[in-house]
C-alpha cells in the first residue's frame, strides 16, 4: 500500500506535445500496478473459490474477511491519512474494486462501500469531529456504513422522500420507512436521507447518521432477490428514533452535496459492472478455445469470433469511460456528466456482455458452476441501483445541454 497517496501516484493521463500533436499517456503508475496485482493475488488466494458457495447460500461477508480487508488497507484506500486511510485517489480504489469483484462480488461490495460509498459523504462534508469519530472504525473494519435513500414511493424520484427528522432539543426524531437499503440489518451505521423541514422537493432534504442499535430502528426480513445474494438488503422502519444532534451530517438544502458525492458511488457501481464484464470475457475466451463442436474449437466459427469481439469492445469502452472520470476527479468528486455516462454505459455493457457469455457457453452457461449465470444476475442489480440507465440518460441530456427537465409536468 505504500505510495498510494504519493503525488507520483496521482499523475494520471498526462498530455504532452510531440511533433505538434497532443499525446495522452493512458498508463497506470508503478504503484497502481502493484496495488492492482496485490488485490488480484489476495482475491485469488482467499475469495475466488468461495464465490459460488457464498452465492448459493446467500452468505454475508464473514467478520474475519472484513478484518482481513482492513489489515490489507483495502477499506481506506481513498480515505485521507488523517483518518487512518492511505490517502489514495479514486482510481486507486476502483482498480482494487475491479480485481476483487471479478472474483467475488460480496467481498468487493465491502471495499466499494468503504471507498466510494457513504463514507465519502462524511469525508467531504462532515465536520472534523464527525470525520474523526466515524471514519477510523470503518478503515479498521470495526464498522460498516450503509446509505439509505429509497422509499416505497421515492426511488428514481428521490426528492419525493417522506421520512422526516425534526429537531427536539439536542436530538433529531426520525420517522419513516426506507426500502432497498443495501447493507440493511447488517451494517453498524446508516446514512439516512431525510426531510428536515417543510420545504418541498430537494430544498428540505438532508442526511442524518443512525446507529443500528438505536431504539425504534427495526428491519424487515432479508430480501431474496434474483442476484446480489450475500449482499444484505431489507426494509428499514424508523419509529420515534432519537438521533443526537451531532449526527446531522447534511442540513436541509444540502441535497446537491449528497448527490455530488453520489457521483463517486456511481463510479464504484460502474466498476462493479466493469468487473462482471471483464470476468465474462475472461471465462468466455477460455471456454470457446477449449469447447469443441463439429470437430474443432468453437472459436474457429466466425459468429463466435464476432460475439467475443463485441464483448471485448464493450468492456474496454466502459473501462475508458470510468477511468477518464476517475482520473479527472483525483481525490475529489467526478464530473456528474462523466459519472452518468460511465454508469449508464457500464451497466448496460454488463447486462449485454454477460448475456452473450451465457449464450456462448451454451447449456453450460445456464449452470452455476460456470459462473456466468451468476454474473448475469448480478449485472441487473447494478443497473437498478444508484440510478437506472434510463434515469442516467435523462441526467446526461440535462448536464450536456445545461437544462433542467421537470419529470412531473
Amino acid at each position: 500500500m505504500s505510495g498510494v497517496g504519493d503525488a507520483t501516484a496521482r499523475r494520471r493521463w498526462s498530455a504532452s506535445e510531440m511533433d505538434g500533436r497532443t499525446v495522452i499517456d493512458f498508463t497506470l503508475t508503478e504503484e497502481q500496478e502493484a496495488l492492482r496485482d496485490m488485490a488480484a493475488r489476495v482475491a485469488d488466494e482467499h475469495w475466488a473459490d468461495v464465490a459460488l458457495e457464498w452465492d448459493r447460500n446467500a452468505t454475508f461477508l464473514p467478520d474475519v474477511e472484513r478484518k482481513r480487508l482492513a489489515e490489507l488497507g483495502l477499506l481506506g484506500i481513498a480515505i485521507p491519512e488523517a483518518y487512518g486511510g492511505a490517502g489514495g485517489d479514486l482510481l486507486d480504489a476502483l482498480l482494487v474494486v475491479e480485481e476483487i469483484a471479478k472474483r467475488n462480488q460480496i467481498v468487493a461490495f465491502q471495499v466499494f462501500e468503504a471507498n466510494t460509498g457513504p463514507t465519502r459523504v462524511i469525508e467531504l462534508f462532515g465536520t472534523e469531529e464527525q470525520k474523526q469519530r466515524i471514519l477510523p472504525p470503518i478503515v479498521r473494519g470495526e464498522s460498516t456504513l450503509a446509505v439509505s435513500i429509497s422509499e416505497p414511493d421515492a426511488g428514481s424520484a428521490a426528492t419525493d422522500l417522506t421520512t422526516t427528522a425534526r429537531r427536539d432539543g439536542d436530538h433529531y426524531v426520525v420517522e419513516g420507512m426506507k426500502r432497498w437499503c443495501s447493507g440493511a440489518g447488517h451494517a453498524e451505521q446508516y446514512l439516512i436521507y431525510v426531510r428536515l423541514d417543510d420545504n418541498p422537493g430537494a430544498r428540505g432534504i438532508g442526511a442524518v447518521l443512525v446507529d443500528a442499535d438505536t431504539e425504534g430502528l427495526t428491519f424487515g426480513p432479508q430480501e431474496q432477490m434474483m442476484g446480489f445474494r450475500g449482499i444484505p438488503s431489507a426494509d428499514m422502519f424508523l419509529d420515534n428514533v432519537r438521533v443526537p444532534a451531532e449526527n446531522l451530517i447534511i442540513p436541509a438544502g444540502g441535497f446537491k452535496q449528497l448527490f455530488e458525492a453520489f457521483s463517486i458511488e456511481r463510479l464504484g457501481n460502474s466498476t462493479m459492472s466493469l468487473a462482471i464484464g471483464q470476468a465474462c470475457v475472461d471465462r468466455t475466451a477460455a471456454y470457446v478455445q477449449e469447447r469443441h463442436q463439429f470437430g474443432k474449437p468453437i472459436i474457429e466459427f466466425q459468429t463466435v469470433q464476432e460475439q467475443l469481439a463485441d464483448m471485448i469492445l464493450q468492456v474496454e469502452a466502459a473501462r475508458l469511460l470510468i477511468w477518464r472520470a476517475a482520473a479527472a476527479a483525483g481525490r475529489g468528486t467526478p464530473d456528474p456528466l462523466q459519472a452518468s455516462m460511465a454508469k449508464c454505459f457500464s451497466n448496460e455493457m454488463a447486462k449485454g456482455v454477460s448475456d452473450k457469455a451465457v449464450m456462448l457457453h451454451g447449456g453450460y452457461g445456464y449452470h452455476p458452476d460456470y459462473h456466468v449465470e451468476r454474473h448475469h444476475r448480478d449485472a441487473h442489480g447494478w443497473a437498478l441501483g444508484g440510478g437506472t440507465p434510463t434515469i442516467q440518460r435523462t441526467r446526461i441530456i440535462s448536464q450536456y445541454l445545461g437544462r433542467r427537465f421537470d419529470q412531473r409536468s
